[in-house]
């Protein structure tokens, strides 16, 4: 597998896993980070991180936003338990 086609699927994979996570939100971060040592947060941080280490700035808040699907204060008001 080339370059770009590995860059590609691992996109759509990311992609995958976003929609993923916006769709169990009956599924708290707690819980993934017990299972899995990471979360939604996390996710977002290696998000921006990712974008910086582009040359893009992008607030941990934007980065939130776009793996929650929503500003993280609306998502946690409609699904934090």
């Amino acid at each position: 597998m080339d370059d770009k086609t590995r860059t590609e699927v691992e996109a759509a994979a990311f992609r995958r896993l976003v929609a993923h996570l916006r769709e169990r939100t009956d599924v708290q971060n707690i819980d993934i980070m017990n299972l899995a040592g990471f979360c939604r947060n996390c996710l977002a941080k290696w998000y921006r991180a990712a974008a910086e280490d582009q040359g893009h700035e992008l607030s941990y808040d934007d980065a939130r936003e776009i793996v929650y699907g929503m500003p993280y204060a609306e998502w946690k008001d409609k699904y934090q338990t």
